[in-house]
């Protein structure tokens, strides 16, 4: 990890606090766009096998700053699948995004459908992520498997998604803001079902040079989150509501068909299950 500013960089160390002790994990900071110190990494570290989770996320900050968003997404994954084909590795997770439907996509998403046209930068530099990673599969026999993760969310979420300024914002009685009338849908799914279809990914046969989707396939509207969180945090919120967003996708809602087959993929948390947990852990981690 590069530890950058996108969002405090304090609170990314106090993610991977004490990760560093865990048997056969290193915590190595550095940037993965590098592509001279990926080599040596890959080299110094006999690199077996990559998760590739490392990315300018974020959809509105791209539309705003599209130039960061192709250096790291693009380039950056240039570097590792340049460093894992000199370095020849066992699997190569390329994690890309719903994102890379676009608008005009068949509900749902299905993995080999024609997509639509990303609705934002970052949505198209992830769709180029996974061109550059299916190409280095087919022309230099890099084993990449592409997964697709659908509004992931639970402990540990991003400051800067929906469900996290929502949650800060309803405990501390401030107005929060929503785009449209909240009918946008969102295909939420919770961090250890992702998990799990990481695991299985990085073993599963006859799964390189394919796209899968990881998600829960019940989308979930904008304002019924909103009354969860409210119910969870036992408040009302303060909605100000905006004019809708044009980068903002109508709705996201992955098709496990293809993940079921090949990574016998199952999502166990329910969003009525998942959003009380992640209330909890909210409170506790902010003491609030």
């Amino acid at each position: 990890d590069n530890f950058n500013d996108y969002y405090d960089p304090a609170l990314k160390r106090k993610n991977v606090g004490g990760f560093g002790d865990l048997p056969g994990v290193k915590v190595i900071e550095a940037d993965f766009c590098d592509q001279a110190a990926m080599h040596d990494l890959f080299a110094r570290e006999n690199v077996k096998s990559v998760v590739h989770l490392g990315a300018y996320a974020g959809v509105h900050a791209s539309v705003a700053s599209p130039h960061v968003y192709q250096r790291n997404n693009v380039q950056g994954t240039l570097a590792l699948l340049e460093a894992a084909r000199q370095h020849p590795v066992s699997r190569f997770l390329l994690i890309s995004s719903s994102t890379v439907y676009g608008l005009g996509a068949a509900i749902p998403f299905q993995e080999d459908a024609p997509p639509g046209i990303p609705a934002s930068p970052y949505g198209a530099t992830k769709r180029a992520a996974e061109l550059m990673g299916l190409t280095y599969h087919q022309l230099h026999s890099v084993p990449v498997v592409c997964l697709r993760p659908f509004s992931v969310y639970g402990p540990r979420l991003r400051p800067d998604l929906a469900m996290s300024i929502f949650t800060q914002k309803i405990i501390a009685g401030q107005p929060l803001s929503l785009y449209g009338d909240g009918s946008v849908r969102r295909d939420f799914t919770h961090v250890s079902d992702i998990c799990d279809g990481l695991t299985a990914a990085l073993s599963a046969e006859n799964v390189a040079g394919q796209a899968i989707n990881l998600g829960h396939s019940h989308p979930v509207e904008i304002r019924q989150v909103i009354a969860m969180l409210e119910s969870a945090i036992g408040k009302k919120a303060i909605v100000k509501k905006h004019p809708p967003r044009a980068e903002d996708l109508p709705v996201t809602f992955a098709d496990l068909g293809k993940a079921t087959r090949l990574l016998n993929y199952s999502p166990k948390v329910t969003f009525e299950e998942g959003i009380p947990e992640y209330v909890d852990w909210y409170r506790s981690w902010h003491k609030v």
